[in-house]
């Protein structure tokens, strides 16, 4: 099977574009970060040395120190698909970012998006 394109693009190319969400609808960069560093576990320097050594999406996720135990907590609809029933590993990863970034530029709070 072939593997998707989104596994091979670069997390520094996407993560600005998280943070434009954010930012449109009065949100922070730091709120993203939190989001970024509650579902991976990598702390800000971490998450900054995956930026600048350019890795993808899938080294980004396959390097992360600890993917939160409550992530299985996030359910809804990406890109037009349910987060909860994504069969490939690294593609829901993938998507419960995305889930959890539009909940973020949605106006949700951090202790709902962060599923406390």
């Amino acid at each position: 099977m072939e593997a998707h394109k989104i596994f091979s693009m670069s997390f520094a190319k996407v993560y600005p574009l998280y943070i434009q969400k954010a930012e449109r609808k009065n949100r922070t960069k730091e709120e993203v970060d939190e989001i970024v560093s509650w579902l991976t576990g990598y702390s800000r320097e971490e998450l900054e040395g995956q930026i600048k050594k350019n890795v993808d999406l899938k080294t980004f996720f396959e390097e992360a120190p600890c993917i939160n135990p409550n992530a299985a907590l996030i359910k809804g609809v990406v890109c037009g698909v349910r987060v909860e029933e994504i069969e490939d590993p690294l593609m829901q990863k993938i998507r419960y970012l995305d889930k959890l970034v539009d909940e973020l530029a949605k106006g949700k709070s951090m202790e709902k998006i962060l599923r406390k």
